[in-house]
């Protein structure tokens, strides 16, 4: 394949189920703050590695973490709960995929749950040399699926619009 970015292939296509993954962690000590509650890090990791499985599953490449968007913990994650981390592909440039991350944190002994964060990856696929490589086409063929990408688009603009407006002063 020739270096110029108007003489790229697609490898096919794969659909947002396909990239759809998630990770369960259990709050212990060792990923707690002072208070017994999730440490940032510990979630912020978490989202990384779930959006990366995402990544690779859809574009069946090692992919990279190029950016994370803006992060609201809006909701702790106490010792002993359950960390719940969704993620899957919602759309995708020539070398990159956007991932929507989500964690909820599930108390296991009242089944009770909670949104906790929300934020929006962008992945580099890579080839076997290491170097940025073409991604499939993404598509949605259920009305469910769609509706996940739209959500998903709808999100991070959002959530884009609302960080513009704080850098204002508003």
């Amino acid at each position: 394949m020739s270096d110029d970015p108007s003489n790229f292939e697609r490898p096919g296509t794969a659909t947002l189920a396909e990239s759809h993954t998630e990770m369960t962690e259990l709050l212990l000590p060792n990923d707690t703050n002072n208070l017994g509650r999730a440490l940032g890090g510990a979630v912020l990791h978490w989202m990384d590695i779930c959006g990366a499985i995402a990544g690779m599953r859809f574009s069946n490449r090692q992919c990279v973490t190029a950016s994370m968007d803006h992060v609201d913990f809006i909701a702790p994650i106490d010792l002993g709960e359950v960390a719940v981390v969704e993620a899957y592909v919602f759309n995708v440039g020539r070398t990159s995929i956007d991932v929507k991350v989500d964690v909820r944190a599930e108390n296991p002994k009242t089944d009770e749950e909670r949104r906790t964060t929300t934020s929006y990856f962008t992945f580099v696929a890579l080839d076997e040399d290491g170097t940025p490589t073409p991604v499939p086409e993404l598509e949605c063929p259920t009305p469910e699926e769609e509706a996940l990408r739209q959500e998903a688009v709808d999100g991070r603009h959002e959530q884009m619009e609302a960080v513009y407006r704080r850098m204002d002063g508003e």
